[in-house]
């Protein structure tokens, strides 16, 4: 069983959004094509959304913080961020772009104040599950294909986690971009989830590799 993983198309991630991801909507015509394959190379098509309260204690308005500064929450260190994907606001929906036809399920997150939560599976500190885990655990799925936004946060994070529990992940690296605070962080992250066992590939590869 292999599932698409969508990783916060949203929005506020988008050209015009609160927290744009630099070529952002560069990810969606790639999501759409791969998530046609449902049926055929993907058993599951599913989605996480970003999905904050206004009193998120990430966002740089409710800590007197510069956005992009660094705090703590949770315990945690904590990039500063502008208010997005706030609940109920059109930032938190997904791109009208987006194909969600195919979408079997939703996966919410980061809606604790307390702690940000990255990763689809798991907050940020690691101790409240979004229930995507032991979703796929329960319908069998071993192989994970991950793109979204953005590569070196939401993605990166999630791949990491996946890997952590013992699926096979494969990046896209041509669906995915990233929020680069710093030039080289897009690059970073891949190297990051390459060295922890994910496979790097394009969704062109994707689909030869799985057409033969």
């Amino acid at each position: 069983m292999r599932a698409l993983i969508l990783i916060d198309v949203q929005n506020d991630f988008l050209s015009g959004g609160a927290l744009a991801v630099p070529k952002g909507d560069e990810v969606i015509p790639v999501a759409n094509e791969l998530s046609k394959h449902k049926g055929k190379i993907f058993d599951l098509v599913l989605a996480t959304q970003d999905y904050h309260p206004k009193n998120h204690g990430s966002f740089a308005s409710n800590n007197g913080a510069a956005v992009g500064s660094m705090g703590k929450l949770g315990g945690l260190d904590q990039v500063m961020w502008p208010d997005h994907c706030v609940q109920g606001t059109k930032g938190a929906e997904f791109a009208a772009a987006l194909d969600m036809k195919p979408v079997d399920q939703i996966f919410k997150k980061g809606m604790d104040p307390a702690i940000d939560s990255y990763s689809g599976f798991y907050d940020n500190g690691q101790k409240k599950s979004t229930g995507l885990g032991e979703f796929l655990k329960q319908k069998g799925v071993r192989d994970l294909v991950i793109l979204g936004l953005a590569t070196d946060y939401c993605v990166k994070f999630s791949v990491l986690d996946a890997l952590r529990l013992g699926f096979d992940v494969t990046f896209v690296k041509d669906a995915s971009r990233a929020v680069n605070l710093k030039p080289t962080d897009g690059d970073t992250a891949i190297e990051d989830m390459r060295k922890a066992g994910a496979h790097v590939l394009t969704s062109a590869e994707i689909l030869k590799k799985s057409n033969r």
